[in-house]
């Protein structure tokens, strides 16, 4: 698909941070795991950032993230004479009721991103949530309806717009201004559906909450592959499982269909046909979009994209193309040229707080990369061919594959 004219992403929004821009952003955080850690690294580097609070049902990652701000030298070297320190907190709902925050970082699992991302833009708080947005796509509209109505500035944690050396955006900006003629075809090489949690039972831990971290969703027994003992440096398995995460198709798919969507000029929409393949492959589900171009579940790590003139394929480590001097001639005054923001995908973040513009990876294009893997995981649980209305969000007569948009919450866990 080609574009005639530049493009840009952001737009701006009315003012609700009330803060001058020299004034420091008050920050709290929803989870505590490896991907927060990195987070919080992050923002402790931001001279105009005090994190006042963290929530976590681990005691040990509860006060590991306290310890960080704790040591004087933090509050020293970024100057903050007023500076009180960090509370945690088990239950985020004491921390959001709190009248000196800002925004809040969520770097749960994904059953627990909804919930409090939407509890915290009701409370006026600007957001930055980690992808996949979502656990589900009615999840996923009911955050973006709660960031509207509260006129929040919400990014998603979708990094490769930013970061990367500029690659993935370079690609996209390559492929919507017709460098490989017309688009026929995008592979997105990415992990499998999610599969139901069959762990046994183990006791658990002294100092967590495992009701709690349960939450919405089923209850089951406590098992340290989904929620590991003390502090630790790995990712988590309940990735893998349907009742927590959206299995590696959502984990990085989250990611590489969300570019795929951005070259496609598809931010705000998606498919109108999910068809999975006929045999039980964990692979090869194809997307088809209203223009007539393929989307495949398969294929290099990464976005590979096929056009009449040529071939594109981005990945974190890579930006190649078929003739090579796709990539090789630089791109002219009159072609796309997407946001480039200044810094990291945080500080793009930060920025938008400040300007109230829409950042980057706004929550509603999270929401539609996110929908894509969910569509992807419900057309292999379905087996059968799906049409799908982007506009409305359903699909087109089926009950039954219109149920799997939404689960059911367990009490008193409700959107």
């Amino acid at each position: 698909m080609s574009a005639a004219a530049p493009y840009l992403v952001s737009s701006a929004m009315q003012s609700t941070w009330a803060a001058s821009p020299n004034d420091r952003i008050t920050v709290g955080f929803v989870g505590m795991g490896k991907r927060s850690r990195t987070l919080l690294r992050q923002l402790l580097n931001q001279g105009e950032v005090e994190v006042v609070a963290v929530s976590e049902v681990s005691t040990a990652r509860r006060q590991h993230a306290i310890d960080q701000m704790v040591n004087p030298t933090y509050a020293d070297k970024k100057g903050f004479g007023s500076y009180q320190g960090c509370d945690g907190y088990n239950d985020f709902r004491e921390m959001l009721a709190r009248d000196d925050l800002d925004a809040v970082v969520i770097g749960t699992p994904d059953h627990w991103h909804a919930i409090p991302a939407i509890q915290a833009a009701q409370a006026n708080l600007d957001i930055y949530c980690e992808k996949p947005l979502s656990h589900t796509i009615h999840e996923g509209r009911a955050m973006v309806n709660a960031a509207r109505q509260n006129e929040i500035v919400f990014q998603t944690g979708s990094q490769q717009r930013t970061e990367y050396g500029g690659k993935f955006r370079k690609a996209a900006e390559l492929i919507r201004s017709g460098r490989i003629g017309e688009v026929k075809r995008v592979r997105v090489g990415v992990g499998s559906s999610p599969v139901h949690c069959d762990l046994p039972t183990q006791p658990v831990p002294k100092g967590v909450d495992w009701d709690m971290w349960v939450g919405p969703a089923a209850f089951r027994g406590y098992h340290e592959a989904l929620c590991p003992k003390g502090v630790h440096n790995h990712f988590p398995n309940w990735r893998r499982y349907i009742e927590f995460g959206g299995g590696g198709l959502a984990d990085m798919g989250a990611h590489h269909f969300d570019i795929a969507q951005w070259a496609l000029d598809m931010d705000r929409s998606g498919p109108v046909r999910v068809i999975p393949p006929e045999d039980d492959s964990d692979h090869g589900l194809k997307f088809v979009y209203a223009d007539g171009i393929e989307m495949f579940h398969g294929g290099p790590s990464g976005a590979t994209f096929e056009g009449t003139e040529g071939r594109i394929h981005v990945d974190r480590g890579e930006l190649t193309s078929e003739p090579q001097s796709i990539i090789e001639e630089p791109l002219g005054p009159n072609d796309v040229h997407l946001e480039d923001p200044e810094g990291s995908h945080m500080e793009n973040w930060l920025n938008c707080v400040r300007s109230r513009e829409r950042p980057i990876a706004d929550v509603a294009i999270g929401h539609r990369s996110a929908s894509i893997c969910h569509l992807a995981n419900i057309g292999y649980r379905l087996r059968r061919e799906l049409r799908w209305d982007p506009d409305k969000e359903q699909f087109v007569n089926d009950a039954e594959a219109n149920d799997l948009l939404t689960r059911p919450k367990r009490d008193p866990w409700h959107l």
